[in-house]
């Protein structure tokens, strides 16, 4: 059954209505003039509010309201909407404002067939902002699809300056000098830390039952659902693996052990696609290790959960995954993180780093705290060690709150506060 012309006029206006009362605190995130993006990313991480962003620039820009057509399909009233229902959208946009639209077409992934018509306004030259919760939305075989027309764009929670932003928190150096303003800033700091920064959970008191059900309809409509997963069950026990392994190397042979070990038999194949499923949904990021054979670099990786709220409702005292799954964000967010990821890895081969970036040289391992003698040695030394096996002008060690200089054979070493180095690397 078609969609009524009446509910998608009533849709159409309604959501011009909702972005004009909107707040809009600006973020990091330029969408050049480029005319066709798909903007992917998790859900609620902001995908919808870097469109209104963008809508508010082109009014900048001279462009009229009557200009913008916003539709997003995860409104109930379009509950049924399908491939065949989308010339609808134009046709009553023409019927309401007369006038050429640009296109904001949200979470467009839950309408079978949306590459068709994406690529026909491609075609017919309209200006078009897509999102989606989805990674496959920027898979060689969608792109292919879409013809090669339009530019991706990865949308992450909201980096550390973003949520200082957000807060209202001065975090210039005059700032930082003032005792109390040192001490608020450092407690929002910790509170970025261990419950993240998706946009809708940032001003709430409690964050947590806000998180468990974001994290419950990612799991379930995202995952479980979109991909019939038959063992929701077994998925869950997997990811709650995944996040207590943040910091070492885990293999689809090793998770279809331990799976197995307390589900019954689980094959490798299925735990393979189980993660490919949690990829999909933006729930989790894999890292390769750069010293690995080809095999290995897809069987045996890293994985990091795309925000520290999420990942802290799996765990129970973790400070140093929390800490290295937010420094991974951060390279992530800066150096992107296409399907084949070749910006950012690890390294694990008789020594082992926890990031390596080749085309900045820098190596980076994280750690908590390195005041106690061992845990300083070994963090040093495996950087003390890396220049010998790859090119390295700079190595860091980041913490939670230590910060120094060391010196050895191959120049300094730096250790820096975690809030430090986000504060550097988003500029």
């Amino acid at each position: 059954m078609a969609i009524s012309r009446n509910v998608l006029k009533e849709v159409i206006l309604d959501s011009k209505e909702d972005i004009r009362r909107y707040e809009i605190l600006p973020r990091n995130i330029s969408l050049n003039s480029f005319p066709l993006q798909v903007l992917v990313g998790v859900r609620r991480c902001g995908k919808s509010y870097t469109f209104y962003q963008q809508i508010r620039q082109l009014l900048e820009q001279g462009n009229q309201w009557d200009d913008i057509l916003y539709i997003d399909f995860e409104d109930q009233r379009l509950a049924g909407f399908s491939a065949e229902d989308f010339n609808l959208i134009l046709e009553c946009h023409t019927e309401l404002f007369g006038t050429r639209p640009i296109f904001f077409l949200d979470e467009i992934q839950n309408v079978n067939g949306w590459e068709k018509y994406a690529r026909n306004l491609a075609d017919r030259k309209y200006s078009v902002y897509i999102t989606g919760s989805n990674a496959k939305m920027l898979s060689k075989e969608i792109m292919g699809q879409l013809g090669g027309r339009y530019l991706p764009a990865e949308v992450y929670p909201l980096s550390f300056r973003e949520y200082l932003t957000f807060k209202g928190m001065p975090y210039d150096e005059k700032a930082l000098l003032a005792t109390e303003n040192r001490a608020l800033f450092m407690k929002e700091y910790d509170e970025y830390f261990r419950w993240g920064g998706l946009p809708e959970a940032v001003n709430l008191p409690v964050k947590r039952n806000y998180l468990a059900s974001l994290y419950q309809r990612i799991y379930i409509g995202d995952i479980v659902t979109r991909n019939n997963v038959y063992n929701p069950k077994i998925l869950q026990l997997m990811l709650k693996k995944m996040a207590e392994s943040v910091m070492q190397p885990i293999s689809y042979t090793r998770l279809s052990k331990i799976l197995s070990s307390v589900g019954g038999k689980v094959s490798v194949p299925t735990v393979s696609n189980y993660v490919g499923f949690s990829e999909d949904a933006w729930l989790v990021l894999r890292l390769r290790n750069i010293a690995s054979s080809f095999s290995e670099k897809e069987t045996v990786c890293k994985y990091y959960f795309i925000d520290n709220g999420l990942l802290s409702l799996q765990l129970l005292k973790a400070d140093t995954i929390l800490l290295e799954n937010m420094v991974a964000l951060s390279l992530f967010r800066k150096y992107g993180h296409d399907p084949d990821n070749e910006r950012v890895y690890f390294y694990n081969d008789n020594v082992e780093v926890d990031f390596y970036i080749p085309e900045e040289e820098m190596a980076i391992q994280v750690s908590y705290s390195i005041e106690d003698d061992s845990t300083r040695m070994r963090e040093v030394s495996a950087l003390t060690k890396f220049p010998k096996a790859h090119p390295c002008r700079r190595r860091v060690v980041i913490t939670y709150e230590d910060e120094k200089t060391i010196e050895d054979d191959f120049g300094m070493i730096e250790v820096i506060p975690c809030w430090k180095w986000l504060l550097e690397i988003e500029k």
